[in-house]
């Protein structure tokens, strides 16, 4: 396994920890906002193999305790859990990012107990889904068993949205909430652009619109928060 990108510390991918972050390459959507774009097209070179990964980890043993696998698509990779297995092996927490497109991966490391905490991105409502993954269509029916995998709770887990002003709209959150109302978590994240995004011309809601977003999400899920104002 081939990996893409490593932030050696970070106290924000994964909730009250101090943790890593390893990006995975490839993804199967498109997203014209995507921080990470080239990654996900596998235009970088990988910066590093698996052994040298786990030395990584060996030397950051005591100064971390978890570790956020994301991408790209984790998922798509098939070597995915027994990565997941050999980072849990070492006393790491392990946190996971998806884009939910692959619900039989997600039950599998969930079932057998190799994350502690997912992420998964919820995109936007059902009739702009696809066209916000940068996509002609879509295969909905595999985002929503994957919410509904996270919602039986076998882990801990949150949805997040990447609020982008060309993209969303209050009636979005109503749908979306519909989507996944009944969660625990559920966070707002304010696009920022960023050289890597592959599109010129997005921007990020203004606060009052932020703000209206959020009250239609905790219409559905009381707790949700903007990222960054918890």
């Amino acid at each position: 396994m081939k990996i893409y990108g490593l932030q050696k510390m970070t106290l924000l991918d994964y909730p009250e920890h101090v943790g890593c972050t390893v990006f995975l390459g490839g993804c199967d959507l498109r997203c014209p906002f995507c921080h990470n774009y080239e990654l996900a097209l596998r235009k970088v070179p990988p910066v590093m193999d698996e052994n040298e990964f786990f030395s990584f980890l060996e030397r950051r043993k005591g100064l971390v305790d978890a570790v956020t696998v994301s991408g790209g698509e984790p998922c798509l990779d098939a070597g995915l859990p027994e990565l997941l297995r050999r980072i849990r092996q070492m006393g790491y927490k392990v946190k996971l990012d998806t884009n939910g497109m692959h619900p039989q991966r997600l039950a599998e490391v969930t079932k057998e107990g190799l994350v502690d905490y997912v992420a998964m991105d919820i995109k936007n409502s059902p009739e702009k889904y696809a066209v916000t993954c940068g996509l002609e269509e879509l295969d909905l029916d595999r985002i929503l068993q994957s919410i509904r995998i996270l919602k039986k709770g076998a882990v801990d887990y949150e949805f997040r949205t990447t609020v982008v002003k060309e993209f969303h709209s209050t009636d979005d959150f109503h749908r979306i909430g519909e989507l996944i109302q009944g969660a625990e978590k559920y966070f707002l994240q304010i696009f920022t652009d960023r050289d890597t995004v592959p599109y010129a011309g997005l921007h990020a809601p203004v606060p009052e619109e932020m703000a209206g977003f959020l009250a239609v999400s905790r219409l559905y899920v009381p707790a949700a928060r903007i990222r960054g104002e918890e």
